[in-house]
């Protein structure tokens, strides 16, 4: 059977006039900024004219992610249709993808098959030039940091300890580590350097964290880009940086509008990554899309271990908001893979693989319900070989946990392959059984919250410290920052902070090895196992297979 790709769909789409998306959700334009025919971005000044109405807010969140994939994006995207097939007035808000690993392994974050938003090539590549202004912002930091050193250093900056790193929306580990300033006295000051990608960059987690421009601005001046000789931190707001940073994000701030495949509105701004930072849309476009609709389908990256912890314990904190409801993707491929069976075997019925990969669907279940105390469907993403035996297996064992099992064919019949899941939402919803908790007291020592984490979400016996971190963390909790949310860098492939334990491994500890503060942000950011803030492209990266002809078509973008 020969399958479409993702972009020949998108491009034999015939997408609606962004204005007519607008009307939708009841928008005129003087409202949007037109960037082309399909796509708009939003006046930030909406959310306030909006905000006496407050829709339902559904998450979607998954298993740990595996080479066979979940789709949750794909997910979000069918359920959003589903629930406008339903009638129901809803817009879906999620994440921009970011140029690394379009270019590299993972893919982009449109969607896929017949649930995808569009125009897909836009989104997965400049889309309306949000990730590069965050790059921009972030790199005149670092030029202002280096020139404050060259020009005096009034404020006494230690060049060893200047924390403030480059970044680039791009795999490229050559960039992890660098000297620059090399050359003669007009050329700076030498030091060790070095690069993130910009989605793992503080501006963006600070750019998706605040409600406002003015709130913005603040926040960019509380990052902290390094310590004096004395050992104080030096802020943004002491180089005079936060207000041209400010100034430069001023339209990245604005939501971005585009639709569905089925013409649904879907709302797509900010992109942090769920393994090194939190993982979700900006708080601005959640709020907006909440204001202006009865329903909200949203995302956060990777399994609930990450992105969903992270969701819950940082991002509603932030910004006084709580699910409605849960969901959680799953796949019997990815479960049998869980299970120890090769990612070439999959397609054959194997219900002892299965039984041994399901603890991991599980552990991310009792996550959702136990720990939160939050409603929740599991969505089984099918795939055409899944066989009934394997169906009912997983059904049964989700349902010993009094969860629900709901199939979802969204990638083959977009809306209409998401109806059933979106009826277990609405009944989730309407049932009203929500008692939402979050996982630990922001009052608590940096210890204690990671200790929870750890336990409570990821299923291990403690945490450990290197020596560096214990310093790390006593430094941080002597100069104020110890009552701040953990954003916790950690694989994303395994419950632990080691990606080759699959399932739900026990008798294992969390290493900590190194510790700073997000001070813009809102949060301590903490790097476990062999995590990196910058990734590399793989042997054959997906960039190779990637193309435009001479009339502007790309070809090869999934």
């Amino acid at each position: 059977m020969n399958f479409k790709s993702d972009i020949e769909i998108a491009q034999e789409a015939k997408p609606q006039d962004i204005r007519n998306i607008a009307k939708k959700i009841e928008l005129s334009e003087d409202d949007i900024e037109l960037y082309g025919k399909y796509k708009a971005k939003i006046d930030y000044n909406v959310l306030q004219r909006t905000k006496s109405k407050n829709g339902k807010l559904i998450l979607t969140t998954a298993i740990n992610p595996t080479p066979a994939g979940e789709g949750k994006t794909t997910t979000s995207i069918g359920v959003a249709d589903a629930l406008s097939k339903l009638g129901k007035n809803v817009i879906a808000a999620l994440r921009e993808p970011s140029m690394g690993p379009v270019f590299g392994i993972k893919g982009g974050a449109a969607g896929g098959g017949y649930a995808q938003v569009i125009p897909m090539e836009d989104i997965n590549l400049h889309f309306t030039g949000d990730m590069h202004a965050i790059g921009a912002a972030n790199n005149l930091l670092a030029a202002m940091v280096d020139n404050h050193i060259y020009q005096g250093n009034k404020l006494n900056i230690n060049p060893k300890r200047v924390v403030w790193r480059r970044c680039v929306d791009m795999n490229d580990r050559q960039l992890r580590n660098i000297v620059d300033g090399l050359g003669k006295k007009v050329d700076g000051v030498t030091r060790e350097d070095g690069f993130d990608i910009t989605v793992a960059s503080e501006v963006m987690a600070t750019f998706c964290l605040s409600n406002n421009i003015s709130e913005l601005k603040e926040n960019l001046g509380n990052i902290v880009v390094g310590y004096s000789y004395d050992g104080n931190p030096v802020t943004a707001r002491e180089l005079n940086a936060n207000g041209a940073m400010a100034a430069i994000l001023k339209d990245a701030l604005k939501p971005n509008l585009v639709q569905t495949l089925e013409g649904t509105p879907a709302i797509i701004h900010g992109g942090p990554f769920a393994n090194i930072a939190h993982g979700c849309n900006s708080i601005i476009a959640t709020k907006m899309a909440m204001h202006m609709s009865d329903y909200v389908v949203t995302e956060a990256g990777f399994g609930a271990d990450l992105g969903a912890e992270k969701f819950l314990d940082i991002k509603c904190r932030k910004a006084g908001i709580r699910p409605d409801a849960v969901i959680i993707v799953a796949t019997v491929r990815a479960l049998k893979y869980n299970g120890g069976v090769a990612k070439e075997d999959l397609n054959e019925e194997n219900l002892d693989a299965l039984e041994k990969g399901l603890p991991n669907l599980l552990k991310h279940i009792e996550n959702i319900t136990k720990v939160y105390k939050l409603p929740a469907v599991v969505a089984i993403n099918r795939f055409p070989l899944d066989t009934v035996a394997e169906l009912e297996l997983v059904e049964k064992k989700c349902n010993e946990l009094g969860v629900n099992v709901a199939l979802s064919e969204v990638w083959a019949k977009g809306g209409d392959g998401g109806i059933e899941v979106a009826k277990e939402v609405i009944k989730l919803i309407e049932s009203n059984e929500n008692n939402f908790e979050y996982c630990y007291d922001e009052n608590q020592t940096i210890k204690e919250k990671l200790d929870a984490i750890a336990t409570k979400i990821y299923g291990a016996d403690g945490v450990d410290f290197t020596a560096d971190a214990l310093k790390q963390m006593k430094e941080l909790e002597s100069l104020g920052f110890g009552n701040l949310p953990i954003c916790i860098a950690k694989t994303q492939y395994s419950l632990s902070d080691d990606q080759t334990k699959l399932g739900r491994p026990t008798g294992f500890r969390i290493m900590v090895r190194d510790m700073t503060v997000s001070a813009g942000a809102g949060f301590i950011v903490v790097l476990t196992g062999a995590i990196m803030k910058m990734p590399g492209l793989p042997k054959l990266p997906a960039a190779e297979r990637i193309d435009v002809d001479e009339n502007g078509i790309i070809s090869g973008l999934f």
